[in-house]
């Protein structure tokens, strides 16, 4: 297996005017890990995504659409809970406003045996994120013990959401992580605000560095992304602006998963850091978590170089 990612599948209620008011809406699925199971198949990467959705029939279409989308979904483990779900909607000023239905989910339930059924072990990339250990305490184990039972490369992204945790929990699960990451790819100053109490990125790269990481890519939204490994210097990756944006949802998802995925089948960093760039670029043009997704044409266009190698497969 090329890259196994673990975390929880949502479906998705998006209406285009404010939550308080609409009454029409729309229905897809997303979710970070969903987001970027699908932009790590695009890459040609064999991507499984684990997780449990519920026994009802959200579950059973979250399986379909992450299929049809080349997700590998045999770990997609139906049973007790509901499936997750979340409402979008516009506010007055036109903003996105986000209210979550995941509260004791089928997903939340997920513990280590479900790293243990998983291929993890296998996988040439893992990758991880702190909504996943979020979701509950034995979720946060699972998270933990897919980290130490990784052989390969382990990418872990905070991915802070104050809604799910308490900064001091988030910077727990990062410090037992980190020693085992080949890359954090934190946001800034999303969150390292929270987890380090700075905005400076080139003090998050020593801080994550200092926690064991081995590498750091900081993503900076239109300013790039901050790059260094052990104790080079960091390198800056531009950012590539958007020919249109239509929403921001999923972006982040889409630079790890298609990271993950050039990382896998190539195995050069930076060219996978480029490559989440373009990814991230490119989805801004679609609706939702999968709305739009980069194909390896469009970044390999983008970036003026040829695609990832398929350098392992199992």
């Amino acid at each position: 297996m090329d890259v196994v990612i673990m975390g929880e599948p949502l479906v998705e209620f998006s209406a285009a005017a404010a939550l308080d008011v609409a009454d029409v809406f729309d229905l897809s699925f997303s979710g970070d890990a969903l987001n970027a199971s699908v932009a790590a198949a695009a890459t040609g990467a064999r991507v499984a995504l684990v997780t449990r959705v519920g026994a009802d029939e959200f579950g059973e279409r979250l399986i379909r659409f992450a299929a049809a989308r080349g997700v590998q979904t045999g770990w997609m483990a139906r049973g007790e809970g509901s499936t997750g779900a979340y409402a979008v909607g516009a506010d007055p000023s036109g903003q996105r406003a986000f209210a979550y239905m995941r509260a004791g989910s089928a997903a939340s339930r997920m513990g280590p045996a479900d790293v243990d059924r998983s291929p993890v072990s296998e996988a040439g990339v893992v990758l991880l994120s702190g909504i996943t250990a979020a979701l509950s305490e034995s979720c946060a184990q699972a998270v933990r013990h897919a980290a130490k039972a990784a052989t390969g490369k382990v990418v872990y992204d905070p991915n802070f959401r104050s809604r799910l945790t308490t900064p001091e929990a988030a910077r727990a699960v990062l410090e037992a992580v980190a020693p085992h990451a080949a890359l954090l790819v934190p946001s800034c100053p999303g969150d390292s605000g929270p987890l380090f109490g700075t905005d400076d990125p080139e003090q998050v790269i020593r801080a994550c560095l200092d926690l064991g990481a081995r590498a750091v890519a900081v993503t900076r939204g239109p300013e790039g992304v901050l790059l260094a490994t052990g104790d080079s210097t960091p390198q800056p990756v531009p950012a590539i602006p958007a020919k249109d944006i239509v929403d921001q949802t999923g972006a982040g998802d889409a630079f790890a998963g298609t990271l993950a995925g050039w990382l896998a089948r190539d195995g050069d960093l930076l060219q996978a850091v480029q490559a989440g760039t373009a990814a991230a670029s490119i989805s801004l043009q679609g609706r939702g978590g999968t709305g739009r997704v980069a194909t390896p044409a469009e970044i390999c266009a983008l970036l003026g170089v040829n695609g990832p190698t398929a350098a392992r497969r199992q």
